[in-house]
C-alpha cells in the first residue's frame, strides 16, 4: 500500500464537506509543502487524524496531478476554515478553547477575535509553551475537564499534532484543529493578514516570507524537496 494513502487519498477527499457534517468529534490538521516534509516522518501520528486538509495551492495542484483529486485549499485562517469555525460556533452557541502562540500574542489575538466575533464563547486559553511534562499534562487535563466544543491548537508542526492527539486520547470529545501560525498572524494583522491580491493570485507563501523573514529558509527547503519527495513516494515506494 502506498504510504501516502492515509495522508492524501483517504483523508483529503473529505475537504469539500460542509462544516456541520464533520465538526462533531473530529480532530483535523493541515498539510502544506513545509509540513509535509515533517509529516512523512510521523506517518502513524498523522494517520490518526480524522481529516487532513490541503493548505496551499501548491499542495492542491500536486494532489490533483498525482492522484486525480480535485480539492479546495483549506487553511486555518480568516480566508478559509477559521472564519467558518468561528461563525458556526457563534451561530450554534458552541464553545471554543485556544492553545498557542506567546502569551502576549495570544491575548492580542483573542481580543481581536472577540471583537470580530462578539458572540463567540471562548471558555479558555493558554500560550503554547510548556515548562515540563507536568505542565503539559495539567493543561491537557484542564481541557478535558472544560470540554470545549472546539479546540484550536497552534504550536508548530508535529508539536501541535502530538498535543491535539494527546488531548483526544485523554478523553476530549469535541472537534480539534491545528492552526499553525494563525494566532501569531492574527495578533499582528487581524483578519487581513494577507492582502486581497495576494489571496487572489495564490502568493501567500511569498507574502509570508516577506512579512516573516525567518520562514525563508524552511520555504526554500520545501520548494526544492517537496516535489521530489511527493513524486518519489507516489511512484517509487
Amino acid at each position: 500500500m502506498n504510504k501516502d494513502k492515509f495522508l492524501i487519498e483517504q483523508k483529503l477527499i473529505h475537504t469539500d464537506l460542509d462544516i456541520k457534517d464533520w465538526c462533531n468529534g473530529c480532530v483535523c490538521t493541515f498539510l502544506n509543502p513545509v509540513s509535509y516534509l515533517e509529516a512523512v516522518k510521523e506517518e502513524e501520528l498523522f494517520g490518526n487524524f480524522d481529516l487532513i486538509f490541503a493548505d496551499g495551492s501548491i499542495m492542491v495542484w500536486f494532489i490533483h496531478l498525482l492522484y486525480g483529486k480535485k480539492i479546495k485549499r483549506r487553511s486555518f485562517d480568516m480566508t478559509s476554515m477559521a472564519k467558518e469555525v468561528f461563525q458556526y460556533a457563534s451561530n450554534e452557541k458552541k464553545t471554543v478553547y485556544f492553545v498557542g502562540a506567546s502569551e502576549n500574542n495570544l491575548k492580542v489575538a483573542i481580543c481581536k477575535i472577540t471583537k470580530d466575533f462578539p458572540a463567540l464563547n471562548i471558555v479558555g486559553s493558554r500560550n503554547g509553551f510548556f515548562s515540563d511534562e507536568e505542565d503539559l499534562r495539567q493543561e491537557i487535563d484542564n481541557i478535558v475537564e472544560v470540554a470545549p466544543d472546539f479546540l484550536i491548537v497552534g504550536m508548530g508542526v508535529i508539536k501541535q499534532e502530538k498535543f491535539l492527539m494527546n488531548v483526544k486520547e485523554a478523553g476530549f470529545s469535541g472537534c480539534g484543529f491545528t492552526c499553525g501560525g494563525f494566532l501569531h498572524q492574527y495578533a499582528m494583522q487581524g483578519k487581513k493578514y494577507y492582502p486581497d491580491w495576494i489571496n487572489r493570485y495564490n502568493l501567500r507563501f511569498l507574502y509570508r516570507m516577506y512579512k516573516e523573514p525567518y520562514t525563508i529558509k524552511r520555504y526554500a527547503k520545501a520548494f526544492f524537496l517537496f516535489p521530489i519527495l511527493i513524486v518519489k513516494r507516489k511512484y517509487f515506494q
